[in-house]
């Protein structure tokens, strides 16, 4: 965490220069001059140096009225909440969707229509956890707090929800399969492991029902019956 302000400021810059690379490296018809032109940037421009500022010194009205602001600009809704690292690009952009307790490793790359959502169950921490050189295609919704590793491509229109990614691999489907693993393709395709906060969700739910039969025979005992 950098906590010198100058430095800090600096370093927005340089995520700014690298999401610039991340455009002509991954976006073969781009041009020098005509980056300017692209919603991805723009819409980086609003959340490095406008929404996210503003959320981290808690103007929370303030942070929500740009994001709206470069929302109807660029097409894309980033809650200014969200991290994101250097070097992301989304083409083309409209309709994606990431929300507030989303964090996005570096090189990250994705298409129109992608939502990094939740599921509408959590308090806290809400949204996916993407790691570094994701790729993540068209219109494929990511829902809950689950956790995507390093190298990860996921196919157009996949859904995932409440699974984790391992690293290295690549998902395809609704809902979402292990199709490749490295270099080697995986037949049949294999499921996606349970995300570990659901394990965990799913144990203290497991131990609540026990909690309420232990207090029901108690009652009973009690009662005589």
């Amino acid at each position: 965490m950098i906590k010198n302000p100058f430095f800090r400021f600096l370093n927005v810059f340089l995520y700014l220069y690298e999401d610039v690379k991340a455009i002509l490296r991954n976006d073969p018809a781009a041009r020098l001059p005509e980056i300017i032109l692209y919603p991805s940037f723009h819409a980086m421009l609003f959340h490095r140096l406008i929404c996210h500022p503003l959320y981290k010194i808690k103007l929370y009205f303030l942070a929500r009225f740009f994001s709206q602001l470069s929302r109807f600009l660029t097409g894309l809704e980033i809650h200014p909440g969200a991290t994101i690292g250097p070097g992301f690009f989304c083409d083309h952009g409209m309709g994606v969707v990431i929300g507030e307790t989303a964090e996005i490793g570096k090189n990250c790359v994705m298409f129109h229509g992608v939502t990094l959502g939740g599921t509408g169950k959590h308090k806290k921490k809400r949204h996916p956890t993407i790691g570094d050189n994701v790729f993540i295609g068209t219109h494929s919704t990511l829902l809950g707090p689950i956790l995507v590793g390093d190298n990860v491509k996921i196919g157009a229109e996949t859904v995932i929800v409440n699974r984790d990614v391992p690293p290295n691999c690549t998902v395809v489907g609704a809902p979402g399969m292990i199709v490749k693993r490295g270099n080697r393709k995986v037949h049949p395709p294999e499921s996606l492991p349970l995300s570990q906060y659901r394990i965990k969700e799913q144990f203290e739910e497991g131990q609540d029902s026990k909690i309420k039969i232990y207090q029901w025979e108690d009652f009973i005992d009690g009662a005589g019956i």
